[in-house]
């Protein structure tokens, strides 16, 4: 069932995305290229968020039968990670693209955002990537408009990406958002136009598109939580909470008014 949030609401959830942005700015800023490891940035990022009042949201998540909760405060990877990656002892290398994805909870409501940095100076290739991701993810949001639909956010980000030479992970979707992590709708980064739930004002949720390098194919460590890309090229990761208003969207994961 899709929840609709009424405006005190979106406002609280607002509140939780400035935290999370100001947990992605503190974090990705402590990137030193030869020195930092992943684990040093989980714990940044898990400072960062508790000194303002948040939680983590995925310290814990997801422990279900044959796989364990999720260990980290939040999801770190590099280069042909997607997502879930669990941050160690690897240290950031130059060049690399690294992938944060951070949940934070504040008064009992969630916000959820992803960005990926570069690691100093990167190759072409991987700044083209990381542009066209980042631009998908904006024309998606674009879309979020009453009167749309789901099917409307999906396929501009789908057509984007193809454009422009990419694979869109199939395998893995955006989500609704609020009181729980993962709410009704999900948010494909592919599909068809015209499709899917009507959008309407006070709808919140994550558009947070996946796109590789190669092939849009994925597979799961033995880990049973970091995804990577099947044949081991680049991925980039970015997403922001978004809410669907009378006037439009709203990104609720930035630290500006």
């Amino acid at each position: 069932m899709i929840v609709l949030k009424k405006d005190s609401e979106i406002a609280k959830m607002r509140e939780a995305g400035r935290v999370l942005a100001r947990a992605m700015r503190i974090t990705s800023g402590a990137i030193e290229p030869g020195k930092t490891t992943l684990r040093e940035l989980d714990t940044i990022a898990e400072k960062a968020i508790r000194e303002k009042g948040g939680i983590p949201s995925f310290l814990g998540y997801g422990a279900a039968p044959g796989r364990p909760a999720f260990p980290a405060s939040a999801c770190i990877g590099l280069n042909e990670v997607v997502v879930h990656g669990i941050p160690g002892d690897e240290v950031v290398q130059p060049g690399d693209l690294v992938k944060l994805d951070f949940g934070v909870i504040l008064d009992g409501w969630h916000a959820d955002s992803a960005w990926t940095f570069g690691a100093g100076e990167v190759s072409a290739a991987a700044q083209r990537l990381m542009n066209v991701t980042r631009e998908s993810l904006m024309q998606g949001i674009a879309k979020a408009r009453p009167g749309n639909r789901i099917g409307d956010i999906s396929a501009t980000i789908q057509a984007y990406v193809e454009r422009n030479g990419y694979g869109v992970v199939r395998e893995l979707v955006g989500h609704g958002i609020g009181q729980n992590l993962h709410e009704a709708p999900s948010v494909p980064n592919f599909g068809k136009a015209k499709q899917g739930p009507m959008l309407k004002a006070g709808m919140t949720f994550c558009i947070e598109p996946m796109v590789n390098e190669g092939t849009h194919r994925v597979a799961t460590l033995d880990d049973d939580w970091t995804v990577v890309t099947a044949d081991g090229k680049l991925s980039a990761h970015f997403e922001h909470t978004v809410a669907v208003t009378a006037s439009g969207p709203v990104i609720l994961t930035t630290e500006e008014d």
